[in-house]
């Protein structure tokens, strides 16, 4: 049996807990930081700890699967307890892993993390589209069937995507215009929100020359570590803001390993984003 719509799941976590997202991110310096080692030891007890202070309270947790992979068969273990255990504990996560790829082995890619009887199962997965969006059609086709859903590379935060992501098409449209416009497809009827999401940077600014109301979330990376703020959420989305995930990693991080101080952190960031989404 499949889940109900992501999207649906999302609004309701959203609206019941804020649209706070916090990556699961345990870079080697961040392990130090937390004076743990950087093995499996080290890498068990941060995520361990991520998940004990935030999942039963934040609206979303991404893990950045590349972290776990490093690690090997051992780090892809901990990575199933983790997603298992905050899924339990009623976070929605949403499995960072950009992947993109065409045929079976995009449909492979889709079957790792989105199949729901999956060990990685999750609730949403980070795809890359600069195959064709078209390539996608494996991970959206089993997203629908799951319950699932995408976050699609649109208009990301690092400097280097713009030579992509703001060329021209011959149609005159930008392949980060053209890229909301398919999502918007997908989501097209939906409510109350649609489940294939874009990433579009907390960054980068004024985005009011772009159709943001795609009915369906938008990642938001950037705030606390990256230089952008919950007051800016308003002048980058607009309107859009209301279905905006506001994602933040290290700024939350940098305060663990301590449990109370994690969820003091995210709950500042969760009140900041509350109050910047109101003014809208």
């Amino acid at each position: 049996m499949s889940l109900e719509p992501f999207g649906a799941r999302l609004r309701r976590v959203m609206d019941e807990r804020g649209p706070l997202c916090v990556g699961i991110d345990p870079h080697a310096s961040l392990l130090t930081d937390w004076d743990l080692n950087d093995d499996i030891a080290g890498l068990e007890r941060f995520s361990r700890t991520v998940v004990e202070a935030l999942a039963d309270r934040v609206a979303v947790l991404k893990p950045q699967s590349a972290f776990f992979e490093r690690f090997g068969s051992r780090g892809i273990a901990v990575l199933e307890k983790s997603v298992e255990e905050a899924r339990a504990a009623g976070a929605l996560v949403v499995m960072d892993a950009k992947r993109g790829d065409i045929g079976s082995t995009m449909a492979a890619y889709a079957e790792t993390f989105l199949r729901k009887d999956a060990p990685l199962f999750s609730d949403a997965l980070t795809v890359s589209p600069y195959l064709g969006y078209g390539s996608l059609k494996p991970a959206v086709e089993l997203a629908r069937e799951s319950g699932a859903g995408l976050f699609v590379l649109a208009l990301t935060s690092n400097p280097e995507g713009g030579e992509v992501q703001h060329a021209v098409r011959a149609d005159g449209r930008n392949v980060g215009a053209t890229m909301l416009g398919h999502l918007a497809t997908e989501n097209a009827g939906e409510a109350p929100l649609g489940s294939f999401g874009a990433v579009v940077g907390a960054t980068l600014g004024d985005l009011s020359s772009y159709d943001l109301d795609i009915n369906g979330p938008l990642l938001a990376p950037g705030i606390g570590a990256q230089g952008a703020t919950a007051a800016d959420l308003p002048g980058v989305f607009g309107t859009a803001v209301r279905n905006v995930v506001p994602n933040v990693s290290r700024g939350v991080l940098r305060h663990g390993p301590d449990v109370a101080a994690l969820r003091a952190s995210a709950e500042r960031f969760a009140q900041e984003i509350r109050a910047a989404v109101a003014t809208v």
